[in-house]
């Protein structure tokens, strides 16, 4: 799934995280100097935030560019020589594109945020029929939010065309490594599902949360210093009263508490998702053999397999139903949390109607980011199993020793015994036992 599309996987992905965290450290720490160095004027000390398309190319963004493409293309030509690939193009350089029109999506949404204080500070002042704003201000200030519309639009576009160039190629990788072992693995059970179908399932999988993951971050490192920020007009909440960056900590408690109040009500979904792929495919795989042996996907047999899989729907549709109830609860919640947070601030009059919008937006933004584990856990495990078949295919061409329920399996499937489906659960026996009956065989 990886060696066939990037160089040397187990090195080359703790290399990114390494080359990654050492580039933040020198942004962070060394980047104002470096840059005042190269004639750029940092840092640039400003009252209100630049608004419109002006906010893409000021002297902090055009150093970031800069560094970024340096950093970030001496790290793609140490492994073009290190390890050449047939796929470092696409591999390594599209991860790099990707990376970038992501983020600079992320900055389109706070340039939006930049322009919503004036814009809302000025209506305010209009309803109040003082005659000091006129139409021109507002139809300037909607202008400028046309502009940043548009390139969002573009950024947005771009960066999906090329996502889905880069996932069909990533498939395309895995297809000719797989196909180049044809001889070996044709024999295997389901080889031509494994190469068709679950290859297809995996980039399309990818496509979708691979860059909800990747948006997830960068809207992290970029809307967490816009919160901090803004915390300082927020002093004092309810019932707690007042502390240091209140807005900021109470999000990340807000974060923290849902996260680990789904994970908590979610706990056995994984585990039913495993089993009901084992038993689907135990009920498809003896209907299979029915095409050609008549004595196979007999009616007693075929109830028993068809009552397993309705068995493990009904108790996910259980385990669902309060799961959804405690995931509906915490959703509604959220829309109201920072509401109710920001009475005591608003009562007092210490924000106008633009920095409230600029609360709302980025809060949302980053409790968004913190969310994408409880908004996306299902396609994850979806993800995961789809992995878990793919491992254990690859096992089997590769000769690797397989687990014991894997062992178990085989030889039960080699003497002829049909397995049977109601075995203990993938979810009840641990994670790496988590292999669908289809792959045991």
């Amino acid at each position: 799934m990886f060696e066939s599309f990037f160089p040397k996987p187990k090195i080359f992905f703790p290399s990114v995280l390494a080359w990654t965290a050492v580039g933040i450290f020198v942004w962070y720490i060394l980047g104002d100097l470096i840059g005042a160095a190269l004639g750029f004027p940092l840092p640039v000390q400003r009252d209100e935030p630049v608004i419109g398309l002006a906010y893409f190319y000021t002297p902090e963004f055009l150093w970031f560019y800069l560094f970024y493409a340096v950093w970030t293309l001496s790290f793609a030509a140490f492994w073009f020589v290190y390890s050449p690939h047939k796929w470092q193009m696409w591999s390594v350089l599209g991860s790099i594109f990707i990376l970038f029109t992501t983020y600079f999506g992320v900055q389109v949404s706070v340039a939006i945020n930049n322009w919503r204080r004036p814009f809302f500070d000025t209506f305010q002042t209009a309803l109040s029929g003082d005659g000091t704003v006129t139409a021109w201000d507002l139809y300037s200030l909607t202008f400028l939010f046309a502009e940043i519309a548009f390139v969002s639009m573009g950024v947005f576009v771009i960066t999906r065309f090329f996502v889905s160039h880069y996932v069909f190629r990533w498939r395309t990788a895995m297809n000719d490594f797989y196909m180049e072992r044809w001889p070996r693995v044709r024999h295997i059970e389901g080889a031509s599902q494994r190469v068709q179908e679950d290859t297809m399932r995996f980039a399309s999988i990818m496509e979708g949360l691979g860059v909800a993951f990747v948006d997830a971050i960068m809207t992290l490192v970029a809307f967490l210093p816009v919160l901090w920020g803004l915390s300082q007009y927020v002093t004092e909440l309810p019932i707690v009263g007042e502390i240091p960056h209140a807005l900021f900590v109470a999000l990340i408690f807000w974060a923290i508490f849902g996260t680990a109040l789904l994970s908590l009500v979610g706990i056995k979904l994984p585990g039913l998702e495993f089993r009901n792929q084992r038993v689907e495919a135990a009920y498809r795989k003896e209907l299979v053999y029915g095409e050609d042996d008549p004595n196979r996907a007999q009616p007693p047999t075929v109830n028993e397999l068809f009552s397993n899989v309705r068995k493990n729907y009904f108790r996910l549709y259980f385990h669902y139903m309060y799961f959804n109830v405690a995931r509906g609860f915490y959703l509604q919640a959220d829309n109201i949390y920072v509401d109710i947070l920001l009475v005591p601030t608003i009562v007092a009059g210490k924000i106008t109607l633009g920095i409230w919008q600029q609360i709302l937006t980025a809060f949302g933004q980053v409790s968004n980011s913190f969310q994408f584990l409880i908004n996306s856990w299902t396609t994850i495990v979806d993800l995961l199993s789809i992995y878990k078949r793919l491992r254990a295919f690859e096992a089997v061409f590769r000769g690797e020793e397989l687990n014991e329920i894997d062992r178990k399996y085989l030889e039960r499937e080699a003497s002829g015994i049909q397995p049977s489906p109601a075995d203990p659960a993938p979810g009840e026996v641990g994670p790496d036992q988590a292999q669908s009956f289809e792959d045991k065989s």
